[in-house]
């Protein structure tokens, strides 16, 4: 896991190399619209380490999807998932940050000869990738951010996750920022994700009691 003063580095060599960066994103903010730089999202995802976790983490776009594709192990069985993600519904609040994805286009292949289940059911063709939200009942313990899986869609919870649910500056800029802001759309184009925000001016008051609150002793 990346420390803060390793992205805030990581973020300035990359403005450093790619100037247009600045005013692309001050022409955007202007329209309360924000982009990430996929080869961003590609460093961040390099540093993701951990014997569970995924390997060889490929990012691309399919306007206006992303493209995943990673090395996994589902119940011991090395696979080759490729799939497009679609961010359609994020909601900010107080006590859950859900974002909704539909996932596409989906491709699994075996890494290795296995007579496991989920080898079974992919050489098979039993296996419904229309659906991939329903192979997380075959993962014996699923990510604790996942509240919802059925279908195409998967709900994450990111203050499912305990190291989050317990950061109180987390926890703080949500009281906020949430009642002023909502994300709109996320979209991405060949080279960069966006996300676009609407403004609620009438939560101004809800926030500012918050900002008031954490600043008493």
């Amino acid at each position: 896991m990346l420390k803060p003063r390793e992205l805030a580095q990581a973020a300035f060599d990359y403005l450093r190399r790619n100037p247009d960066e600045v005013v692309r994103a001050a022409r955007n903010a202007a329209g309360l619209r924000f982009g990430v730089p996929v080869a961003a999202l590609r460093y961040f995802t390099s540093q993701i380490k951990g014997r569970k976790a995924p390997k060889d983490i490929e990012l691309s776009t399919s306007p206006p999807d992303l493209r995943f594709g990673a090395t996994i192990d589902v119940m011991g069985t090395p696979l080759r998932a490729t799939t497009s993600v679609t961010v359609d519904d994020v909601t900010i609040g107080t006590d859950a940050v859900r974002i909704g994805i539909r996932l596409s286009n989906m491709k699994l292949t075996l890494l290795q000869e296995s007579d496991s289940p989920v080898a079974t059911l992919i050489k098979s063709g039993a296996l419904d990738l229309s659906k991939p939200a329903n192979l997380v009942s075959f993962a014996p313990k699923k990510p604790e951010a996942i509240v919802e899986a059925e279908g195409d869609r998967i709900v994450l919870d990111l203050l499912k996750v305990p190291k989050l649910a317990a950061n109180g500056a987390f926890r703080k800029a949500l009281s906020i920022v949430s009642p002023l802001i909502g994300v709109r759309k996320v979209e991405a184009d060949s080279d960069h994700v966006y996300v676009a925000l609407r403004a609620t001016p009438r939560g101004l008051l809800q926030a500012i009691n918050a900002i008031r609150n954490g600043s008493n002793p």
